[in-house]
């Protein structure tokens, strides 16, 4: 057992208590929460991180000391902080990842993500993320049904993007829309629903093409959530940046990259030339 899922099962055990000393079942504190049941159920079992947002509410549901609730935060502080590793991350299940992550986009107003090689996951039709998933399942061993279960949380989250008031700025290279991740017929589609996308009022598509004069070479992904968090993947590791140093280093980033990426129009016709290639015969 990994360390990370260690002190998550720590942590849910000791809310658990806190819920049964208060004398409340799960669906009761779910009620008192605006929650759910199913994240209550989540959080104890250590198939979801707690965030620092959700222990403060949780311990002012059952009225406990404020004193056990600031520890209880640390500890919640210091597990979206940790830079465990993919291989471990995904023992706990690729449905378990995508909750994580859906829990954190669900306080963020603003969105700027920028995918050097797969189209942005939050962009993603149902069969492009199943043969993304199916990579996965294969590096990390995760079972079908896990990942069928994952692919339904991915278009879940999706439902955000239709919220008014929040923003989303995406950039991705234009080569992503040519690597054969999928058949040609499921990369169609997907061409199709990024078309789409560029068409909603709170999101702001870019692509780089291949003629732009890069400011840095196309590393690690990254998503900043507001201007009080980073996420970075590696191959090997899931970083959660918190410092104001490091969340300006991004944002800059994200910045020079928009200087240089084709928006609205210029996008679209990108998109539609990459469609043009894909419906030629081979």
């Amino acid at each position: 057992m990994s360390g990370f899922h260690q002190a998550r099962m720590d942590l849910g055990a000791q809310l658990r208590r806190l819920r049964e000393n208060a004398r409340l079942s799960g669906k009761d504190l779910a009620e008192r929460l605006r929650w759910q049941p199913s994240k209550v159920s989540r959080i104890e079992n250590a198939r979801q991180t707690a965030t620092e947002d959700d222990v403060a509410q949780w311990g002012k549901a059952v009225d406990a000391d404020p004193r056990t609730i600031d520890g209880l935060i640390r500890q919640a502080a210091g597990l979206l902080e940790r830079q465990d590793s993919w291989r471990q991350r995904h023992r706990n299940g690729l449905a378990a990842l995508q909750e994580d992550v859906r829990d954190l986009e669900a306080r963020t107003r603003l969105f700027r993500a920028f995918e050097p090689g797969v189209v942005i996951s939050l962009l993603q039709t149902t069969e492009y993320a199943r043969h993304i998933f199916g990579k996965v399942r294969r590096v990390h061993g995760a079972s079908a049904d896990d990942v069928d279960d994952a692919i339904r949380v991915c278009m879940r989250r999706q439902e955000i993007l239709y919220d008014p008031t929040r923003r989303f700025r995406f950039v991705m290279p234009e080569a992503v829309l040519r690597y054969r991740l999928a058949p040609p017929d499921v990369m169609r589609g997907q061409l199709d629903r990024l078309i789409a996308v560029t068409t909603l009022p709170n999101v702001e598509f870019g692509l780089l093409p291949f003629e732009a004069p890069l400011p840095s070479a196309l590393m690690n992904s990254f998503w900043i959530y507001d201007d009080c968090m980073v996420g970075v993947a590696t191959r090997t590791r899931d970083l959660l940046l918190r410092d104001a140093e490091d969340v300006a280093f991004y944002a800059q980033a994200f910045e020079e990259f928009c200087d240089v990426a084709a928006f609205h129009d210029d996008a679209r016709a990108l998109i539609v030339r990459a469609l043009d290639d894909y419906a030629r015969p081979r």
